[in-house]
């Protein structure tokens, strides 16, 4: 069955409808067509067109539903904040007409439309007065666009740079710390530093550029020619011109200009330093370890920087304007040139002499490196023919090598054995001299004596030490098993505390847990809705598409009728089973919240019973701390 979308007829209940002859065909009404009014709808059409409204295309729309719909797409389009709901139909009826265009008539002047229109304009479809509104609110609702593509193409930078990096943006946070680091020890080191202090009976400034320009003096800065002077010099220039002053030449009055207001400025910087006094700090002065430092430096950098020097002073003396004429001016830098020639003809000197060494260096490399060359061809040559006698050789002679080289190590051998035996003959010898000693000594056995005694006590002393070391080893073992099994129990503290982590999981598993259940509740009862609204549409489709037909005959009316009370019957008894169901689902919950306040009231009483059990430990553990300082005392 084809599926009739209801939302593309005209509305049965309305009172206004087209209107049909006895066949069946629609009743034209002679109307009077504007050639004017003609091409304005054409431009209108365009516009909408070219804006991005293409259901101006479709034929089958009468011009209202283009013109008004195209008016609602582009008020809707520029986003503006209004209170209207413009919702748009089309086929709409007379009432619908009228409400839709005073609507669009309100939001106009909120948008700050500079065009009038008035509602009856719309639906008389008078487009002379529609093309300024429709060309207003296609520019700004193009304006709009670019705005919104604008954001949009910012925002899904930011979203794609949220989530993915490029290989330059990796180097720059791995360089970027580093970077922020020296910035910050930069700033640190060139710091602004107060030189001087405006004194404070120098007198308050009046106006700002004089408070600002004293300002920078505290700080070792100073900034160009005041605007005041230079206004005020332009406007005597002005003044002077007016009068007819033209003897003066214009390049030798911009000089003199200039060198007026430098002039100036430097009576003001003048005056102003007067106020000041120098900072109490360091920062100033030169201190021994800084002159030392200069004095450090080798004499060709102080000559190259004495040079660079002289040659910025030169060249700021010659974009400085002169006081002299033009002659002086080239003088000038005919000797800056010649010194400069200089200059440069004594780099070219040092930089041959340089060249020469250089080339004696190279030259003494070479020879070195031709020497190394034959030295390691003659190597080469002798490892080569060494090589070759050895190949050549007679085995002959090669064994007895061998029978040498085995002499040789027997002889050390024999060497070792023999200084051995020397050691053993002399140790042998001077017991021999000690026992002579012993036998000839008063005391001798006296001494043998006490040096057995003395040996045995010391032998047995030290196995009775290696018992007791033995033994205490044994006992550290034993203590370290039971301190680890004391601490393998744990204390109250921890018990507690594993309880609270208990409970926090028990209360987050739970939280997670009550959340799933009741997303899957809402999914379960949306989707049991959705179904109920396919089963409502489908049915509503198959009364719409059969409904012409039943209509036909009395007997097919008939049996639309009763499929309808069927239909509706079915409907009820569902209805009574959902409301069974409900009022059953209802009764589970009250007894499912009766159990849970039971199981509450026990929860109280665990804690309640929990809380007394801890104070009566506490209680416990203090009567026995009592007991025990008792029972020391």
């Amino acid at each position: 069955m084809a599926t009739v979308s209801v939302f593309q007829r005209v509305r049965t209940g309305s009172k206004i409808g087209a209107q049909y002859d006895q066949e069946g065909n629609i009743i034209q009404v002679e109307t009077r067509e504007d050639e004017e009014q003609s091409i304005k709808l054409a431009e209108i059409l365009e516009l909408l067109l070219a804006a991005g409204y293409f259901r101006a295309r479709i034929k089958g729309l009468s011009p209202f539903d283009k013109v008004v719909g195209g008016m609602t797409w582009c008020i809707t389009t520029c986003n503006f904040d209004i209170d209207v709901d413009l919702l748009f139909q089309e086929n709409s009826t007379i009432g619908q007409k009228i409400a839709l265009t005073e609507k669009i008539v309100s939001v106009l002047p909120r948008m700050k439309c500079p065009h009038r229109l008035e509602p009856h304009q719309i639906q008389g479809l008078d487009f002379i007065h529609i093309f300024p509104v429709i060309q207003w609110l296609v520019k700004r609702a193009i304006e709009t666009r670019e705005e919104m593509g604008d954001y949009v193409r910012s925002y899904s930078i930011s979203q794609f740079q949220k989530t993915h990096t490029f290989p330059e943006d990796e180097e720059f946070e791995q360089r970027k710390q580093k970077a922020v680091r020296t910035v910050e020890e930069v700033s640190e080191v060139y710091a602004p530093q107060r030189r001087y202090k405006r004194q404070a009976d120098a007198g308050e400034l009046l106006d700002e550029e004089s408070r600002v320009h004293s300002t920078l003096l505290e700080y070792g800065r100073r900034y160009g020619f005041s605007k005041h002077s230079k206004q005020d010099k332009a406007e005597e220039k002005k003044l002077l011109m007016a009068q007819g002053a033209h003897s003066v030449p214009p390049g030798m009055a911009e000089v003199l200009e200039e060198e007026d207001l430098q002039a100036a400025e430097e009576l003001r910087i003048k005056a102003l330093m007067t106020g000041m006094a120098a900072m109490a700090t360091e920062e100033g002065r030169l201190t021994a370890s800084t002159v030392g430092q200069i004095v450090g430096l080798q004499s060709e950098e102080i000559k190259q920087i004495a040079f660079e020097y002289a040659e910025k002073a030169e060249r700021s003396a010659e974009d400085r304007p002169e006081r002299y004429g033009p002659v002086q001016q080239h003088r000038r830098m005919v000797a800056s040139l010649n010194k400069q020639i200089q200059q440069r003809t004594k780099e070219l000197e040092e930089m041959e002499a340089k060249q020469q060494e250089v080339r004696a260096a190279c030259e003494e490399a070479k020879s070195k490196l031709t020497e190394a060359t034959e030295l390691g061809e003659n190597l080469e040559r002798e490892l080569s023919a060494l090589a070759d006698v050895e190949a050549q050789a007679d085995s002959g002679l090669l064994e007895k090598l061998r029978a040498l080289v085995a002499m040789n190590e027997n002889l050390k051998q024999q060497e070792q054995e023999f200084r051995t035996h020397c050691r053993e003959e002399m140790t042998r010898l001077q017991q021999r001299i000690e026992d002579l000693k012993i036998e000839f000594g008063d005391e001798a056995d006296e001494q043998k004596e006490r040096s057995r005694l003395i040996d045995q006590q010391y032998n047995t002393d030290r196995e009775k030490l290696q018992k007791i070391r033995l033994l205490m080893a044994r006992r550290n073992r034993e203590i370290a098993i039971l301190q680890r099994k004391i601490d393998e129990v744990p204390s109250r503290a921890e018990l507690t505390q594993y309880q609270k982590r208990f409970i926090e999981l028990y209360s987050q598993v739970s939280a997670t847990h009550k959340e799933t259940k009741q997303f899957f509740t809402l999914y379960n009862t949306l989707d049991d809705k959705k179904v109920y609204l396919e089963k409502e549409v489908n049915l509503l489709n198959s009364i719409h598409d059969n409904f012409q037909q039943a209509m036909a005959s009395s007997g097919a009316k008939e049996q639309f009728l009763r499929q309808m009370e069927q239909i509706v019957e079915g409907i009820k008894q569902n209805r009574i089973k959902m409301e069974k169901k409900k009022q059953e689902n209802k009764m589970r919950r009250d007894q499912l919240n009766d159990d849970y306040l039971e199981l509450l009231d026990k929860q109280r009483l665990y804690f309640k019973t929990v809380k007394d059990f801890k104070e009566e430990c506490r209680k416990n553990e203090m009567l026995l701390s009592k007991l025990r300082a008792k029972g020391a005392s």
